[in-house]
C-alpha cells in the first residue's frame, strides 16, 4: 500500500493537531559522553527539527533520533512531544508506524518512500548529521575550519546536494547544526538543536 504525499501529510497534521500529551524517552539507559570528533560516537541522540518540501507538499515538525550501529529509533512528534510517526531498524528490519498502522521491509528508505512517498536519503543521514561522508559522496567545497561547506551525493535516481549551513560544538565535537538536502523538486531541512554523543548501558 502507499499514500499519496499528499494524504500522508495530511495525517501527519491532522495526528499534530489532535493529539497531546506523553514524551519520548529511549527504551534503553543512556550516558552521555564526551568525544572528540563526531565519528567516534558509536551511538548518539539528536532532537530538532525536518522540514519537508516537495512540488505537492511541504511539511515540518519536531524530530528525535537515537542512533546505534545496527540500530535507529527516528521519530516525529508534535511540540508537546506525542509521537506521529515512528521509524525503526533493527537487526535488518525496518518497521515504520503512522496513523494507527505498521509497515514493515529490509530497507528502511525503501519502506518510507513506499508508504509515503518522501524521497528521503535515511541511509546517508547518520554520516551528513555527524559531518561525515559516504563512498557516494563528493565534497564540493569546505569552510575555512575545515568542516565541510557543500557536497554531492551520487545516486542512480538523481544526484543529492547537500549544504552544512552551519556547525555547532556539541559533546565535544563540531557537528552540523543546519543542514539543506536537495534534488530536482525535494528539499529537505534538518535543524539540530542538541546532538549528543552517548554509551549504550551495558554495551
Amino acid at each position: 500500500m502507499r499514500l499519496s504525499v499528499s494524504a500522508f501529510t495530511l495525517i501527519i497534521v491532522a495526528t499534530v493537531l489532535l493529539l497531546t500529551g506523553c514524551s519520548i524517552t529511549p527504551s534503553e539507559p543512556l550516558t552521555p559522553i564526551e568525544v572528540t570528533e563526531a565519528s567516534q560516537a558509536k551511538s548518539w541522540e539528536l532532537q530538532g527539527k525536518i522540514a519537508v518540501k516537495t512540488a505537492d507538499d511541504k511539511f515540518s515538525t519536531n524530530l528525535y533520533w537515537f542512533h546505534q550501529p545496527l540500530a535507529n529509533d527516528l521519530r516525529l512528534t508534535t511540540v508537546l512531544g506525542t509521537t506521529v510517526l515512528t521509524l525503526t531498524t533493527n537487526e535488518g528490519m525496518a518497521t515504520l508506524e503512522v496513523d494507527g498502522k505498521t509497515y514493515h521491509d529490509r530497507s528502511a528508505q525503501d519502506l518510507l518512500t513506499g508508504i509515503s512517498g518522501w524521497s528521503i536519503p535515511l541511509d546517508s543521514l547518520p554520516l551528513w548529521m555527524t559531518g561525515q561522508i559516504g563512498e557516494n559522496d563528493t565534497i564540493v567545497s569546505d569552510n575555512s575550519d575545515g568542516t565541510i561547506k557543500q557536497l554531492i551525493s551520487y545516486d542512480p535516481q538523481a544526484d543529492w546536494h547537500v549544504s552544512f549551513n552551519s556547525w555547532q560544538l556539541q559533546s565535544g565535537a563540531l557537528v552540523p547544526k543546519l543542514l539543506t538536502i536537495k534534488r530536482d523538486d525535494v528539499q529537505i531541512k534538518i535543524q539540530s538543536n542538541q546532538w549528543t554523543a552517548v554509551q549504550v548501558k551495558g554495551k
